[in-house]
């Protein structure tokens, strides 16, 4: 972050020092979280539904802590440790501290949103344009109105590229995020069943997720999926230019399996993979063709799916003043982050595919093909309840079954009662994997299940929302913690 006083921060996030603040203590970083306070570290205490992070004020000025916000109607308003800036609502400063950071660094924003592979594109733009410029990324999936402007928060005054995914859980919301960003670079990656429960249908999750391409400005660009075709219509509404790529696969909002884009409503993107190849782990090589030229690929991550992924990272970087054989270097060695097609054992040990972070329906057929396509004895999937799905909950749970029927699965475990109908999809379909299809309480069960069926040469899919906690069982299966 750019070192300011508490009397700078004050003044840019409206707000009063206490009187007995040092208005010339120097604010180096900025958290949420007493825990990972660091010295110099200016300290948002939030309430919510669990806590109240007024508790730890004095936590983080012991750790190191500058100084800290505190809300005007708070009794620490008035009367607490030294440090405090009053402002009317600590969330908001936050938000007008993190604009702030970003107008005066001034770096190339890129912002990425999507249903599904906004993260893993994060990662993948980041890696492309770190290769030549200095950048800043979110951490994991910081996406929300604490995520951003903490991702703001982290420039440096040599920052050149700012890399920030957006999430949505409502219409505004997006926009209210893109004011914070003021992106250069608007990134949209699929419209899918994701927080259908939150949204209602696919039409109001397109109009969510279109308002990152309206926020660009004249000067801005537009990097459109077009294999989705209710992101490649969002071309309509940018005030920019716009750029299209096409990976078609399984990760494509319609379901395409090509390999080379020829047959997709893609082809004639401006970003388009030819020769796709998918190694021993199911990472995929191919050649990326832009203008008159093309560069060869490589991305370090299992599935098909991240060949949209790379080519809309590359396009990105390419905006971005990135070369795209230096992109494509940047690619090579990226790392994405955990439980996000998370390819681990081998080598004596079952292959475990962890993508555990979260699911819905386009993300857990991608996860299925890539499963389908790892060597193995013996294909296990153990999968969970995809949440926020509104009406079509049970309707989406059985289509998953049925595909599990389709893709020669050796075994199928399907994890709690919530996910049930999964198992009866793939029971209704046929399942004939000599597994066969078993329905348990929780993850330990799944995981007796797994002690007693699992092989040293067999591979393992392990994938359900977040809430279902699977990424512990992916954890257990490999011998390792299941933190990130």
């Amino acid at each position: 972050m750019i070192p300011l006083s508490l009397a700078a921060v004050a003044d840019v996030v409206g707000g009063e020092l206490r009187a007995d603040t040092t208005p010339d203590g120097i604010v180096r970083s900025v958290s949420i979280d007493s825990r990972s306070v660091e010295t110099g570290a200016l300290f948002v205490p939030l309430s919510g539904e669990r806590t109240d992070g007024h508790r730890f004020i004095e936590d983080a000025l012991a750790r190191g802590a500058t100084g800290y916000l505190v809300a005007a109607d708070r009794p620490e308003a008035g009367v607490g440790p030294p440090g405090a800036i009053v402002v009317d609502e600590p969330q908001d400063a936050l938000l007008g501290l993190g604009r702030w950071v970003r107008d005066e660094v001034a770096p190339v924003v890129i912002a990425i949103t999507g249903s599904t592979g906004k993260t893993s594109t994060k990662d993948l733009i980041a890696a492309a344009c770190r290769e030549v410029r200095p950048t800043v990324a979110n951490p994991g999936s910081y996406n929300n109105e604490l995520g951003v402007p903490l991702t703001c928060c982290a420039l440096e005054a040599d920052s050149e590229v700012l890399v920030a995914e957006i999430g949505a859980r409502g219409l505004g919301h997006i926009a209210k995020l893109a004011a914070v960003l003021r992106p250069d670079v608007a990134v949209v990656t699929s419209v899918g069943a994701a927080h259908l429960e939150l949204l209602g249908d696919l039409a109001t999750v397109a109009r969510a997720k279109g308002e990152l391409v309206e926020s660009l400005g004249p000067e801005g660009v537009a990097i459109l999926n077009a294999d989705d075709e209710r992101v490649a219509a969002m071309r309509d509404r940018s005030p920019g230019a716009v750029v299209t790529y096409a990976g078609g696969g399984a990760a494509s909002a319609d379901g395409l399996d090509a390999t080379d884009g020829t047959g997709s409503p893609g082809a004639s993107a401006d970003w388009r993979a030819v020769d796709v190849r998918l190694d021993e782990r199911a990472c995929p090589s191919f050649t990326a063709r832009f203008d008159d030229s093309e560069v060869e690929v490589h991305v370090p991550a299992s599935g098909r799916h991240h060949v949209g992924n790379a080519l809309a990272a590359l396009a990105a970087a390419h905006a971005a003043g990135v070369d795209p054989s230096i992109g494509a270097a940047g690619l090579a060695s990226a790392r994405l982050s955990p439980w996000r097609s998370e390819l681990t054992g081998g080598d004596g040990r079952p292959l475990v595919l962890n993508d555990a972070y979260n699911a819905n329906p386009t993300s857990m057929r991608a996860a299925l093909e890539t499963l389908a396509a790892l060597p193995g004895e013996h294909r296990w999937a153990v999968l969970g309840l995809m949440a926020e799905l509104g009406e079509g909950e049970r309707a989406a749970h059985e289509e998953i079954g049925h595909r599990c029927a389709t893709l020669g699965l050796d075994g199928l475990v399907v994890v709690g009662a919530d996910a049930a109908a999964i198992a009866a999809g793939a029971e209704q379909a046929g399942f004939a994997g000599e597994g066969g299809v078993t329905l348990v309480p929780d993850p330990d069960a799944a995981r007796e299940v797994l002690e007693r069926v699992l092989d040293a040469h067999d591979a393992v899919l392990v994938k359900a929302s977040r809430a279902v906690g699977l990424e512990r069982l992916a954890a257990d299966l490999v011998g390792e913690g299941a933190g990130p």
